[in-house]
């Protein structure tokens, strides 16, 4: 049985998965929402081999047509839309500014911002009509700072956080709470990524660089910040909105 409908964007890496997999078991059903239908449907396959209804379906979350059908798969299959988690999103090239692709630069934007907003401006309409729903972009410590030769991802996830807290505004009073996850350093494809492109001849000493800097001395492991999201979504109170929600081993507080 199922008693909330959830979507899950960029659910085919490893915080979108260990999120189906957290939503699940708080008796949500789960839009296993990737780009890459072959990792949306992996993601579904995990769900249901715990036990959850899970569906793939794949979306290029930067093209307003086919997140409106995204929107439309879950609530044509389920007949609600509870939850969303805008959590796609790509890291793309790293150099100083001056030495910047701007094609990257754009890339970046359209995934990382284009794409949340065009996530809530479809559900946003659909929780209106139920009188209620929760909402929880992923952002980033990125978002929070500033990020030498990452220009194009620091800028895009300070824009999450400040399009998060309009949303939470603009919609207080309709029942639907907004909020967005800061993860630190990850244990991820992205983190080995943006290790690589920052320090090509040396990412491994780029990793160390890193990690040092994270008073628990570690990297995150995803289910950590997947645990936060669901709660926010399926457990916090409904008084909590606008927020964001560091979780970062410590490292915003050094």
């Amino acid at each position: 049985m199922t008693d909330y409908v959830a979507v899950v964007t960029g659910a085919g890496g490893v915080i979108g998965r260990e999120l189906a997999l957290a939503l699940a078991r708080h008796s949500a059903a789960v839009l296993s929402v990737d780009h890459d239908a072959g990792l949306a449907e992996a993601t579904a396959e995990a769900v249901r081999a715990a036990g959850g209804d899970c569906v793939a379906h794949a979306t290029d979350v930067t093209s307003e047509e086919q997140v409106a059908g995204m929107v439309a798969a879950a609530t044509s299959r389920w007949g609600r839309l509870d939850w969303l988690a805008n959590n796609a999103g790509i890291e793309g090239p790293a150099g100083l500014i001056e030495e910047f692709s701007t094609e990257g630069f754009r890339q970046v934007m359209e995934v990382n911002v284009l794409g949340v907003f065009l996530g809530m401006k479809h559900a946003l309409p659909v929780m209106h009509l139920q009188g209620g729903g929760r909402i929880v972009n992923t952002a980033s410590v990125a978002g929070l700072y500033a990020t030498p030769k990452l220009v194009a991802y620091g800028a895009s996830k300070h824009a999450v956080i400040g399009m998060t807290r309009t949303a939470a505004i603009e919609n207080a009073r309709r029942g639907i709470a907004v909020n967005a996850v800061c993860p630190g350093p990850q244990a991820s494809r992205m983190m080995e990524s943006i290790e690589q492109r920052v320090a090509p001849d040396n990412p491994a000493a780029m990793h160390a660089a890193y990690e040092a800097t994270v008073p628990m001395g570690r990297y995150g492991d995803p289910a950590e910040v997947a645990q936060v999201a669901a709660w926010l979504l399926a457990e916090a109170p409904s008084y909590l909105t606008g927020q964001t929600i560091v979780v970062d081993g410590g490292l915003l507080t050094t």
